[in-house]
Parts: C-alpha cells; structure tokens; sequence
C-alpha cells in the first residue's frame, strides 16, 4: 500500500552538508508521522528524526540535534533530512519510514515501522 524511497545519499568530507529525500506513494500520506533511522556496519538500526504528519513536531536522537533537520513537503509526498556538520560516525544506511499508528514521538522508541524504505548509504569521510 505504502512504497518510500530514499535518495541523496553520497561521499561527502566531514563538515559537509547532505540532504536526503524520501518519496511516498501508494497511501494517503499527509496523515502520518514519518521518520529517518540509519544503520552503520556493524551496529543496529537506530532512530534519527521523526516528524508530525502536519510538520509542526520534530524529534531527533541527542547525536544529531543542532545538525539535522526533518522536514516534510506534504504536496509532494516527500520528506526530507537535511544534514550539516557531518561527521564520520554519521556514516551509515539511511532509511525512511511510515507507521500507520505512531506518533513523531512514539517512533522514536521503536523501530517496528509499518514500511520502510530500502536505504541510502552516507559516507562521511575525515
């Protein structure tokens, strides 16, 4: 019902600058929170950022605040992971997600997303 994709991920130098983009179709989309997670080589998933179905609420993990932002453009179905002063723990597969139920808050504590995307690696180099 829902497909995401991801895209923008790349090489960059530490202290550079990315912007991820995640495209929905297949659902009504505006409805629901929507959230980024990533995971580096031997590490598990983890929790970026999450944001309201209307765009109002935010949440990041302590790692990225101040550097990330989560936005959304409703019109075009997208969401969006702006990302300055990478670092190269940054370096990871970055996955988008949509719960049916979650809040942006909620999804921050769990990582059992309706749907997920299938990623887009971030290299950060030193």
């Amino acid at each position: 019902q829902v497909q995401l994709v991801e895209s923008g991920g790349g090489l960059v130098q530490a202290g550079g600058s990315l912007r991820l983009s995640c495209a929905a179709s297949g659902r009504t989309f505006n409805n629901y929170a929507m959230g980024w997670f990533r995971q580096a080589p031997g590490k598990e998933r983890e929790f970026v950022a999450a944001i309201s179905g209307s765009g109002t609420t935010t949440y990041y993990t302590a790692s990225v605040k101040g550097r990330f932002t989560i936005s959304r453009d409703n019109a075009k179905n997208t969401v969006y992971l702006q990302m300055n002063s990478l670092k190269p723990d940054d370096t990871a597969v970055y996955y988008c997600a949509l719960d049916l139920r979650l809040s942006a808050q909620a999804m921050a504590a769990s990582y059992g997303m309706d749907y997920w995307g299938k990623g887009t690696l971030v290299t950060v180099s030193s």
